[in-house]
C-alpha cells in the first residue's frame, strides 16, 4: 500500500490533492513516507502545470498523529539525528514550495502532524478535528516549524499556552484564536478546499506565488529593504505575458487564460 497517494483535482486540473495514506497508523509518518514526500514536493516545485497543492488524509479520524514513535523505539542518537533531519528537509519543501498550500484536516493532527498543516498557506478543518503539540510532554519540543510558525498564526500568548502545556485542543478554541481558514462538517470538508484551491488556481500564477513570496518573507526585513524586494517580486509579474493576457481578458469582458509565464 502506498503511504501517500497523488490525484489531479479541480476544475482545470490544475490542484495537486496529496493524499496521507498509512490509516491504521493514523498517518503517522516515517522515513520512507518522508522520503516519499520530499522527492515529491521537489517535483511538483517545479511543475508549472500545478497551481495548488491540497494535503488530505484517508483517514477520517486523523489528519496525522505526527511521527512514527514504534520507528523510533530503539534508534541510536546518530541514527535520530539523521532521520529528524530528512523530517526538516521534508517539511521546509513543503513550507518552501512555490505553489499555494491547503491543509484539509479531519480528525487529530498532533505533533509533526499538526506543524505539516502550520508548514501549509491555509488550514480548513472539519468540526471533528483535534490540535496540539504535545512534544513537551514527551521530553522534547516541536522541532519542524511548530514553535517557529505558530505565533505567527495566533496571538502569542495563546501560541505559549499550546506549546508550553502540550494539551490538545478542538475547533471552537482554534477558530477562535484565528489558526484556521474554515470550519465545516465533515462531509463538506473536501468540497470547501477544493472550492478554495479553485479560485486560488483561476488567478495568475506568477502573481499568486509572488504574493506568497512577499507574505512570507517582507515582514523580517527593513522598511526599506522590504520596499526593494516587494519592487522587484512585482515586476516579474508586471514583465509577464499573463499580466498582458489580464488587461485582455479585462478590455474584452471574459476570463483571463493564465499561463504562467
Amino acid at each position: 500500500m502506498n503511504a501517500i497517494l497523488t490525484e489531479i483535482v479541480g476544475d482545470n486540473g490544475q490542484i495537486l490533492n496529496v493524499t496521507l495514506n498509512r490509516p491504521k497508523m493514523l498517518n503517522a509518518f516515517n522515513t520512507k513516507m518522508a522520503e516519499y514526500m520530499l522527492s515529491l514536493l521537489k517535483v511538483v516545485s517545479t511543475d508549472p502545470s500545478i497551481r495548488v497543492v491540497l494535503l488530505t488524509s484517508s483517514n477520517s479520524e486523523a489528519f496525522c498523529s505526527g511521527a512514527d514513535l514504534k520507528e523510533l523505539k530503539g534508534l541510536s542518537e546518530e541514527t535520530w539525528k539523521a532521520q529528524h533531519e530528512l523530517f526538516e528537509q521534508m517539511f521546509y519543501a513543503l513550507e518552501d514550495l512555490p505553489q499555494p498550500t491547503i491543509a484539509v484536516v479531519n480528525g487529530y493532527a498532533l505533533a509533526g502532524g499538526f506543524e505539516l498543516a502550520l508548514n501549509c498557506d491555509f488550514l480548513v478543518a472539519a468540526k471533528t478535528a483535534k490540535f496540539g503539540l504535545p512534544e513537551v510532554t514527551r521530553g522534547i519540543m516541536p522541532g519542524c516549524g511548530g514553535s517557529r510558525l505558530l505565533p505567527k498564526r495566533v496571538p502569542l500568548h495563546k501560541a505559549k499556552q499550546w506549546l508550553f502545556t502540550g494539551e490538545i485542543f478542538g475547533v471552537e478554541e482554534a477558530n477562535d484564536a484565528g489558526l484556521l481558514n474554515a470550519v465545516v462538517p465533515p462531509e463538506e470538508l473536501f468540497q470547501t478546499a477544493l472550492k478554495l484551491a479553485n479560485k486560488i488556481a483561476k488567478n495568475a500564477p506568477l502573481g499568486v506565488q509572488g504574493c506568497k513570496i512577499c507574505a512570507n518573507t517582507l515582514g523580517a526585513l527593513s522598511n526599506s529593504d522590504a520596499r526593494k524586494r516587494e519592487i522587484e517580486i512585482y515586476n516579474l509579474a508586471v514583465n509577464s505575458e499573463d499580466r498582458l493576457e489580464g488587461v485582455r481578458a479585462f478590455n474584452e469582458k471574459r476570463a483571463p487564460n493564465f499561463a504562467g509565464k
